[in-house]
């Protein structure tokens, strides 16, 4: 009944000479509509809260490197201190200058050398004389 007719209203109305198009569509119900708002608003709020949770852990990941960077530049800070202290009351310092990586090396095994003279058993030359291929 709407289908080509005039919006109408105010004259004023942006609307007012726009013209209603509407179709009937066989068997769509408004809870197929309705239904598939939801989902897509679903799955909007499912990436919102993907995207927030990930965030957070990069926050997180990048304040606690912030908090161990500021604890071992105050444990080097200390250090160097102690050795201040200890460097101006004569005494040499038995702690190290700087803390250095300990790389350790591990023994290892050498390799079992592979006999190839013994690997595979072979057919002897008189065996395969007496096969005849026909």
């Amino acid at each position: 009944m709407l289908n080509g007719e005039q919006i109408g209203g105010r004259k004023r109305s942006s609307f007012y000479y726009d013209i209603w198009n509407i179709k009937y569509l066989s068997k769509f119900k408004w809870d197929d509509l309705t239904e598939e708002i939801a989902y897509k608003s679903a799955i909007r709020e499912q990436k919102l809260a993907l995207e927030i949770s990930a965030a957070k852990r990069e926050r997180d990941f990048y304040l606690s490197k912030v908090d161990q960077s500021r604890k071992l530049s105050s444990i080097e800070e200390r250090m160097k201190k102690k050795q201040k202290v200890q460097e101006e009351s004569g005494m040499n310092s038995e702690l190290p200058v700087s803390h250095k990586k300990v790389i350790r090396q591990f023994p290892q095994k050498k390799p079992v050398a592979v006999d190839t003279s013994q690997g595979k058993p072979t057919l002897s030359k008189d065996v395969l004389a007496g096969v005849s291929i026909a």
